[in-house]
């Protein structure tokens, strides 16, 4: 199985980046992984809606330039769907079960992700009702995604 991670901005804190290596060190007995990261937007403080529309559209953009055809994407969405760790385990699952062999999981910027991706994606998975920064989203969404493939392979997983 392909997975992507495609996230707008940067990793700058280097225990961030730490946590993001060893995942993806270890997904690699899994999975092939990729993180495409692209440019995020300044976001100016209290910005107005149409600033913030303009600039989530600019970094959809960018996140689009990424998406293929043949990949089922999952958008990270404040409002889409909550699963249990077994709950995406058992998504994983059943799409490589269907014969998808490409994920692409989307992580927006700090304001959130453009319409045009959300319409796009094939998912919209939630992690909470509350707001995570989206650099530290990277590494949450690994480590779950690492957990899903422990429990496909019925391994412990030691926290």
């Amino acid at each position: 199985m392909q997975i992507d991670i495609i996230a707008v901005g940067k990793v700058k804190e280097s225990y961030l980046r730490d946590a993001i290596a060893e995942y993806s060190k270890r997904l690699g007995r899994y999975c092939k992984l990729d993180i495409i990261e692209v440019a995020d937007e300044k976001t100016p403080d209290r910005a107005s809606e149409g600033v913030e529309r303009q600039i989530k559209a600019k970094e959809g953009e960018r996140i689009a330039r990424h998406l293929r055809d043949n990949a089922y994407v999952i958008a990270l969405a404040i409002d889409g769907k909550m699963l249990t760790s077994e709950g995406l385990a058992n998504e994983i699952n059943q799409l490589g079960l269907r014969g998808v062999s490409h994920i692409q999981l989307v992580i927006g910027g700090s304001i959130g992700l453009d319409d045009a991706i959300l319409r796009r994606a094939n998912y919209k998975l939630s992690f909470s009702k509350m707001t995570f920064p989206h650099q530290l989203m990277r590494v949450i969404l690994l480590e779950q995604i690492y957990r899903a493939y422990k429990i496909n392979a019925h391994e412990p997983y030691h926290k």
